[in-house]
């Protein structure tokens, strides 16, 4: 067996392939289900009901999407030009960080300027840490695998010593946790009573933008250059190394984005248990969405949907929610297989 690359891709492939990656990971699914004693038709039924059956499980959906569209949007930019941003986390939380420091009286602004100013803050904070895994890269050739993923605990364990120092709130009963943000940079509610903040217009305009980026300037070409072949990018003149960095910018940026949309959008100050993974789960919405940047609003809220579902059956069904992380990442497993199986035909002799 051996595998031979594709001269043409047809659209049909594009789209099938994907399809049956993802029914191949309802099937594995399905069949652990069974294996627990359940029912899968009822257990689906009862996932799609928890994420989407109701006007609030709909909008809770939202809400946890919201901070995959934006780390998922990072993944996706890093890895068009073959920058393994494996940091996600750290970004996240340096940028929640940059917000707590600024947005808890530090300016006293109103709420029309100080909300843009904790965005480009936070984006600032997760583009220096970016930055330099990007640089060990480009300047002396250390794997950026092995340096973002590092910096997410480095990053974690910087966070709570800040927690238990000098950002810990002195009213909050000895827990480690910061201040809470001013009303005046808090994100409103884009329903009253309801969850789903600000937040999310501000991931979907994200997405739009990286994808006009993308596809309509310089550094989109530039960037997809880069990822297609350095040697030959560099060879037609662009300046690799600082593609890299531009793209290491704005990949941070939009990590640090997501920690601050959930401190002042959800949360309301800093703590430890911030994210569940929302860097990580941002990797896998990259890759269902095969790298494009509308794409990723739609697997960021299948991914969160199933997450949200998976809760909400657990305590109906009795099947363990666990079921919910089992189906992402077999969708990942058989999504990476699918777009192997999309740029190369396999021979059997």
């Amino acid at each position: 067996m051996r595998l031979e690359p594709r001269e043409q891709r047809s659209p049909a492939i594009l789209i099938l392939y994907p399809v049956l990656a993802l029914l191949a990971s309802v099937i594995v699914c399905a069949a652990l289900v069974m294996l627990s004693g359940a029912s899968p038709l009822s257990v689906f039924g009862l996932m799609v009901k928890g994420a989407a059956g109701t006007t609030f499980a709909f909008l809770e959906t939202l809400t946890r999407a919201t901070p995959l569209i934006f780390t998922g949007l990072a993944a996706a930019v890093a890895f068009r030009a073959k920058l393994w941003n494996i940091g996600g986390e750290a970004q996240l939380y340096i940028g929640a960080v940059m917000t707590v420091v600024l947005g808890t009286g530090f300016l006293p602004l109103p709420q029309p300027i100080l909300i843009p100013v904790l965005m480009l803050a936070a984006m600032l904070g997760g583009a220096m840490v970016l930055s330099i895994p990007t640089f060990l890269k480009t300047r002396f050739g250390v794997d950026e695998v092995v340096t973002t993923l590092l910096l997410n605990f480095i990053a974690i364990l910087f966070v709570s010593m800040l927690l238990e120092g000098v950002l810990k709130d002195p009213t909050g009963l000895g827990w480690p946790q910061s201040k809470k943000v001013i009303a005046e940079a808090q994100l409103p509610k884009l329903i009253q009573g309801k969850r789903l903040h600000f937040g999310f217009v501000v991931a979907i305009a994200a997405a739009i933008a990286v994808w006009i980026i993308d596809r309509q300037s310089t550094l989109g070409y530039e960037m997809r250059a880069v990822g297609h072949s350095p040697k030959a990018a560099s060879f037609a003149g662009i300046p690799v190394n600082r593609v890299l960095a531009k793209t290491a910018l704005l990949s941070g940026g939009l990590a640090g984005l997501a920690g601050m949309s959930e401190v002042t959008g959800l949360k309301g100050n800093l703590t430890l248990d911030l994210s569940p993974g929302f860097g990580y789960t941002g990797i896998v919405v990259a890759m269902l969405a095969l790298m494009h940047p509308l794409g990723v609003i739609a697997a960021a809220i299948f991914v969160a949907a199933v997450f949200v579902g998976a809760d909400a059956m657990s305590r109906t069904a009795g099947v363990p929610s666990y079921i919910a992380h089992v189906m992402v990442a077999t969708s990942l497993l058989t999504m990476v297989s699918a777009i192997m199986l999309t740029r190369y035909r396999v021979r059997w002799r």
